[in-house]
């Protein structure tokens, strides 16, 4: 049986809903409101801010068997990125986020053993889909594309569709799992579903007055929900 993430079959794409949170409750929270992946992140420390070990463990047994991932960070080097992973390795998360060291070849990266690991390339830098076979050389899972900064830009004012179109169809040939964020609103959902990534991933879209350091708000995240299983898309030619 294939991962309940594997990427989709080309004819019947279906894209998942990630909701990063900070604490046990809102991960109780995501999982009733139907989140497809639960991801534990602080989002009071930036884009990638990671949670304690202990954190994640009971993020992990609060979505009561669904999805999982936890945030590692942002390394300044392999050796940090290696040490951040294997911080987070056994807190049963099934999957690892993080983002790549700069300026760092993808190829000097050791992936230590345990969760999958998940390549977050920042939209900032104008990440190059032909980077995903190195990617894939290389052992991760797969990829997504967030926003570095949370200044109110969203994804799509810093990278034009056919260059996210082109990403999530290189993550496709390799068998990756793709991803979108960076401060996405209920409003992209349709803009974005026809690139058919593996998952739209969002907080602050889905937090009252849309501000990520508020809390989740259930409401908006079930019709995140509602809208991305109501969709049936077929992936953008890239």
């Amino acid at each position: 049986m294939p991962h309940p993430l594997s990427p989709a079959a080309p004819d019947r794409p279906r894209v998942r809903l990630l909701v990063s949170v900070r604490d046990a409750d809102e991960a109780a929270l995501a999982r009733a409101e139907g989140a497809d992946l639960v991801d534990a992140k602080d989002p009071a420390r930036g884009a990638l801010g990671a949670l304690p070990a202990d954190s994640v463990r009971a993020i992990v047994a609060a979505a009561a068997g669904g999805l999982t991932s936890a945030v590692a960070g942002e390394p300044a080097d392999a050796a940090e990125a290696a040490a951040m992973l294997a911080a987070l390795g056994g807190t049963g998360a099934d999957f690892l986020k993080i983002a790549l060291p700069p300026g760092l070849p993808v190829s000097e990266l050791t992936l230590p053993a345990g969760p999958p690991v998940i390549a977050v390339l920042f939209a900032e830098d104008r990440p190059s889909p032909e980077m995903m076979p190195a990617l894939a050389a290389a052992g991760f899972r797969g990829a997504m594309i967030d926003t570095r900064g949370k200044d109110g830009r969203r994804l799509t004012d810093h990278l034009a569709l056919p260059h996210l179109a082109a990403f999530a169809a290189s993550c496709r040939r390799l068998g990756l799992l793709s991803g979108l964020a960076g401060s996405l609103a209920l409003d992209d959902i349709p803009v974005l579903l026809p690139l058919a990534p593996g998952y739209l991933g969002f907080r602050g879209g889905l937090c009252a007055a849309s501000d990520r350091r508020t809390s989740l708000d259930p409401a908006r995240i079930a019709e995140a929900a509602r809208r991305l299983a109501a969709a049936a898309v077929r992936p953008t030619a890239a």
